[in-house]
């Protein structure tokens, strides 16, 4: 919580899923309660709440909630958020999956038209 508290991140220490007499609500109490909206566990060969973290992840994808696993990925999503909000969208307008391939050419598939799936 101090490094993001020092990068002005906003924060809130909250407990592991088994700590039973802390004073905190429990994090995935709090992802089931969709009050989490991302969860960022980056375990490494030195973490010693195993268990911890495998709750806080398991519940993370059994509510649907995005779970970052991997630090350079947490940079690189730290960065184009920043990015995002310093610049905007640049050249992107936002589509459903749908939308994308409804305006996809049949040259543009990697696979004949008519070949099945």
């Amino acid at each position: 919580a101090a490094v993001l508290e020092k990068n002005r991140v906003p924060c809130e220490v909250v407990a592991y899923p088994t700590d039973t007499d802390a004073a905190e609500p429990k994090a995935d109490d709090l992802i089931r309660s969709g009050e989490i909206n991302l969860v960022i566990n980056v375990p490494t060969h030195k973490s010693t709440k195993l268990e911890d973290n495998y709750r806080t992840r398991r519940t993370a994808v059994d509510f649907g909630v995005p779970l970052l696993t991997n630090m350079q990925l947490v940079e690189m999503f730290a960065n184009s958020l920043y990015k995002h909000k310093q610049e905007g969208l640049v050249g992107l307008e936002p589509k459903t999956l749908f939308e994308h391939y409804s305006q996809e050419k049949d040259g543009d598939a990697w696979t004949s038209p008519s070949e099945f799936h």
